[in-house]
């Protein structure tokens, strides 16, 4: 890694951390981060000339793989136009359009630059439709780094949480109340006493940024209840869950309708793109047709939209979630059988294209029994499944994710090295 070494002393010199993301500075799992040179279909090529089967994919949007031939293509196509113009134009109606097939509660949609974008978005909206001012999250889900939503659960059940960071004052999450996931109860007793204050529940139907969790199965039933019983408005965070736990995410996995949706940069062909959407009287509420203002001059960039219409066009037309979805499944059999024959307690999650491996006994069900998992145990696996060309996540707390372009072969070639690393 002499070439990513050498390109990450000069990163430091000029960038925060050598980095512009910061779980890419391999702080959970020591090291010197790879550098990137090219990615095609499953495959990504370091500085240092290694070939890695990526199963992060850009944490997730490059669900068809790199470089697709055509997404390319429409992308090249598009910036020959231009490449900005601040103004409507027609790809945007086409790409709403489409995501409006996968997603039919989003009856209106507004496009945005980014996930960050979209849920801090979806808040306000929330926020003036109720014209109430408290929030709901829930521990272990991230929905960006919006000042609100960077908190951590404060000392007890029902108490308002307390910033996650530096630089976010306490007032500005005073109105966000941090619960366990999967807690039904806690969600109940919530809303009996405050239901009435309360403007939004945002949650991923499916964590990911915690490494994979599942809801149980009362749990997204029940807040969608306790919204419609309280008018408060139900966001699902599909940013990562979008397309990949489900061609029409985990609402329709799961039969849940929320009434407001985020997703993220699968939409746009891995370009920076997101949206927010949903129930027509609530979208009503965003300028120029409402009074909640939010804007951005990239939102709706040709090229972004261009790159979007090939991608879920290839997703509509072709067996793209099925194939990776049966992947996925291959590879997380073929990783028990071999945790099994190994004798190793540890625990493997995974829904549609997403998994993940914790060095821990399960069940995983919350963020406490994720902390449970032994960090020093993934490190090493890690770097010893990165030394054998296999690029996962670098966080123990964090998901992988398959593409439709990862073959048998590919499959195949992970399992040998599983075998070996854990």
């Amino acid at each position: 890694m002499q070439h990513s070494e050498r390109l990450f002393n000069e990163a430091n010199q000029i960038l925060v951390g050598g980095v512009n993301s910061p779980v890419r500075a391999f702080k959970s799992v020591g090291g010197t981060p790879v550098f990137i040179k090219e990615g095609q279909g499953a495959y990504l090529r370091t500085e240092d000339d290694q070939l890695l089967i990526d199963y992060v994919l850009a944490w997730g949007p490059m669900l068809l793989g790199h470089a697709d031939p055509e997404v390319s293509l429409a992308i090249a196509q598009a910036a020959g136009h231009g490449t900005a113009f601040g103004a409507p134009g027609r790809l945007e109606t086409e790409l709403a359009t489409l995501i409006q097939g996968f997603f039919p509660s989003m009856a209106k949609i507004r496009f945005v630059n980014s996930g960050t974008e979209a849920t801090m978005s979806a808040l306000r909206v929330a926020r003036g439709f109720t014209k109430r001012s408290k929030v709901i999250k829930f521990s272990g889900c991230y929905h960006g780094h919006v000042d609100s939503l960077l908190v951590s659960a404060g000392s007890g059940g029902l108490t308002f949480g307390e910033p996650d960071s530096d630089g976010v004052p306490r007032e500005m999450v005073s109105q966000t109340l941090v619960l366990p996931f999967n807690d039904v109860q806690a969600i109940s007793d919530v809303f009996r006493f405050q239901g009435d204050q309360i403007a939004a529940v945002i949650v991923e139907p499916v964590c990911g940024n915690m490494g994979v969790v599942l809801p149980d199965p009362m749990f997204l039933t029940q807040l969608r209840a306790l919204c419609t019983r309280y008018q408060a408005v139900l966001i699902f965070d599909e940013v990562m869950t979008g397309f990949r736990v489900h061609a029409g995410g985990a609402q329709a996995l799961y039969g849940v309708i929320p009434d407001l949706t985020c997703l993220g940069k699968v939409i746009g062909g891995g370009l920076p793109c997101g949206a927010y959407g949903g129930r027509t009287e609530i979208m009503a509420c965003v300028s120029p047709v409402g009074k909640v203002y939010q804007a951005g001059t990239m939102s709706g960039n040709p090229v972004v939209m261009a790159a979007g219409i090939a991608t879920l066009t290839q997703i509509r037309d072709l067996p793209v979630v099925q194939t990776a979805t049966a992947q996925t499944t291959r590879l997380v059999d073929g990783m028990r059988a071999i945790l099994a024959q190994k004798q190793r307690a540890y625990t493997l999650v995974h829904c549609g294209t997403m998994f993940s491996v914790f060095f821990c006994e399960g069940p995983v069900t919350t963020l406490k029994d994720t902390q449970r998992a032994d960090t020093r145990s993934f490190s090493r696996y890690y770097h010893e499944m990165l030394s054998e060309g296999i690029y996962l996540a670098p966080s123990a707390f964090e998901s992988n994710f398959m593409s439709w372009r990862h073959s048998d072969r590919d499959i195949h070639r992970t399992l040998v090295a599983f075998e070996k690393c854990v």
